[in-house]
């Protein structure tokens, strides 16, 4: 335990500024040429930017390329995820070249190469508090859950799996998730649930297992949308 305490707050972090910053530079070529295909396939803004809980529950802005387009119905609602995803940003979602954006909020601190992902603040609000230990520790770009399954296992599995990394948090840990993370890009599996375009949120999950009431599925979301009003006020 001790040996994870130095690890967590001396050495993952000198590390996950280093070879972020690094990496950060060897692709800004590739960045920009994202960017650019961003700008014109999919249009402005090229980021996706969205309010998620880090380390301790604190609130932190992450950021992606762009995946979706804005298109509206004719009452000015933005229609359906699975419109709304263009061709090219099923390409970088199933490529994880969406992610690459998120080595400024390593660089920032936000986030670390390697930990929990970062859920939205409408999924935290469902969790337990066991599970919410999850965010004892800096999210990462990938994790443990990320290589077993991604989106594809259930929401209980892959809270199950974070929790797991708690307790086998380690440098060689790390480094196992990092190697396998890389082989399992090239395989692209795992990154919808199936019958889904894009992930269903916990509290939707939820709801539809009818694990929780309709009432108290609303109170959440109000909670959850209080605390992201907080953070960006």
């Amino acid at each position: 335990m001790k040996k994870n305490v130095i690890y967590n707050s001396w050495i993952k972090r000198l590390l996950d500024f280093t070879v972020s910053t690094l990496a950060t530079l060897l692709l800004s070529p590739l960045l920009i040429l994202l960017a650019m295909l961003v700008k014109i396939k999919i249009g402005s803004p090229v980021l996706f930017k969205q309010q998620r809980p880090g380390f301790h529950e604190t609130i932190f802005t992450m950021y992606k390329f762009r995946t979706m387009t804005n298109e509206t119905d004719h009452n000015g609602n933005l229609l359906p995820d699975d419109v709304r995803l263009s061709k090219f940003g099923k390409f970088l979602r199933s490529t994880s070249l969406d992610e690459l954006p998120e080595l400024l909020n390593i660089i920032k601190g936000d986030m670390s190469i390697v930990g929990p992902r970062p859920q939205l603040v409408k999924d935290m609000v469902f969790m337990t508090e066991e599970q919410r230990a999850r965010h004892t520790v800096r999210p990462g770009l990938t994790g443990w859950a990320q290589i077993n399954g991604r989106n594809s296992v259930t929401w209980e599995d892959k809270i199950n799996f974070d929790l797991e990394y708690l307790r086998k948090q380690s440098l060689s840990f790390d480094i196992k998730i990092i190697i396998l993370t890389i082989l399992n890009v090239f395989k692209r599996e795992g990154i919808t649930a199936e019958g889904m375009e894009t992930a269903e949120d916990l509290g939707d999950y939820l709801l539809r297992n009818e694990v929780i009431s309709e009432d108290y599925y609303n109170k959440s979301i109000k909670s959850s949308r209080e605390l992201v009003d907080s953070y960006i006020k």
